[in-house]
């Protein structure tokens, strides 16, 4: 199976028509506006309640294709075409979606492009970590109106979560697992019930159609906040794998490298693919304790070595070539990159590299140069 990043995990490149914006990063409603209005015209079949486009729609909006105009949408996410349309048909239901995976499979990304095809808008997010307050689930309170004129609607603060439910949007919750188990457990009756009470007030919210949410959880984090089985059983849990293939990897960096570099004004991506391609195939090898053609058995560093870090690597490696050599992506650009990516530990990884560099790099006649220029770096 292969994938696009979170940044993969997997991910995608801008439309042609889609110009450069001020806004560092635009949201993804505001990016792809052009595909999802020419989705929408062309979009005749059934649309669950509030949604913006149809699940048959969501899904080319995600996965790419040519329409019957002859309008280009571009992939989001490289992968598995069945795992997509569990993720949308499970959005029509009324059980929530949850994106499980390691880091850099593109949850976050799928998540956002989700949302934005569905209710147009992929801002209603919690973003969840060891900190996140129950209110940030439910709701808070305007403290000033709160001590002025005691508890009422107008002081009530609400959630992205309690604004989905009242409009029939989709919610999204980023990180659920690094959420503490209690305030987890707060969705219980949200998913369960489609209600969240608000006791202060007696009153309730009621959720309307066309609501639910789209939680993440990276799987390295079991054992930190586990969900509850009460909690896991109200979701619709869809893994998100690590690309399948070397070519799947390298068109998935590539891309999203190009929209990166575009926003940056990078130089483009093509004169570098051969760097990308080696960068890939480094992580791959890594991450896979074995070389790609089978021969030989490397140790595996502490890091995820993810398609996610892989772009960051090659995205940094853009900006030097840029700033400070010709333009184009060379070894040195991209090598002080992946030994921060691969020596996480030290003392143990810096081993695992320069065995690797030893063992697998040095023997390669056609890596002469991305040999020395790590061998410079790791000096």
């Amino acid at each position: 199976m292969s994938v696009s990043v979170d940044a993969m995990s997997v991910e995608a490149s801008a439309s042609p028509e889609n110009e450069p914006t001020e806004e560092l990063r635009p949201h993804a409603e505001d990016a792809f506006a052009a595909e999802l209005t020419a989705l929408a015209a062309q979009d005749d079949r059934p649309r669950p309640a509030r949604w913006k486009l149809s699940p048959w729609a969501v899904a080319t909006y995600l996965l790419g294709g040519t329409l019957p105009d002859g309008t280009v949408i571009t992939p989001k996410y490289v992968g598995p075409r069945r795992l997509v349309e569990v993720a949308v048909t499970t959005l029509a239901t009324d059980r929530a979606l949850l994106l499980l995976g390691v880091p850099g499979t593109a949850k976050t990304w799928v998540s956002e492009h989700l949302a934005a095809a569905v209710s147009g808008d992929s801002t209603l997010l919690v973003q969840g970590t060891a900190g996140t307050p129950e209110e940030a689930i439910r709701y808070g309170w305007n403290y000033a109106q709160l001590l002025a004129n005691g508890p009422s609607r107008d002081a009530l603060v609400p959630s992205p979560v309690m604004r989905a439910m009242a409009e029939g949007m989709t919610a999204r919750v980023e990180e659920l697992t690094r959420i503490p188990a209690d305030v987890q457990d707060t969705l219980i009756t949200i998913l369960s019930e489609k209600t969240l009470p608000i006791p202060e007030l007696g009153q309730e919210v009621q959720a309307v159609r066309g609501f639910n949410l789209i939680a993440t959880a990276n799987d390295r984090d079991r054992g930190v906040n586990d969900l509850s089985s009460a909690l896991r059983r109200r979701f619709n849990t869809v893994v998100l794998p690590l690309p399948d293939s070397v070519e799947a990897e390298v068109d998935i960096v590539s891309r999203r490298v190009d929209q990166i570099g575009r926003s940056l004004d990078l130089p483009t991506v093509p004169e570098g693919v051969d760097e990308i391609r080696r960068v890939v195939t480094v992580f791959r090898e890594l991450r896979d304790g074995i070389t790609s053609d089978g021969r030989t058995k490397v140790k595996s560093p502490s890091g995820t070595l993810s398609t996610a870090e892989a772009i960051s690597v090659v995205t940094n490696g853009l900006a030097l070539a840029a700033h400070f050599g010709d333009g184009v992506l060379r070894a040195g650009d991209v090598a002080a990159g992946l030994l921060g990516a691969v020596v996480r530990d030290p003392a143990a990884d810096r081993v695992i590299w320069q065995e690797y560099l030893e063992a697998v790099v040095r023997e390669r006649d056609d890596w002469k140069d991305f040999y020395r220029a790590c061998r410079e770096v790791s000096a």
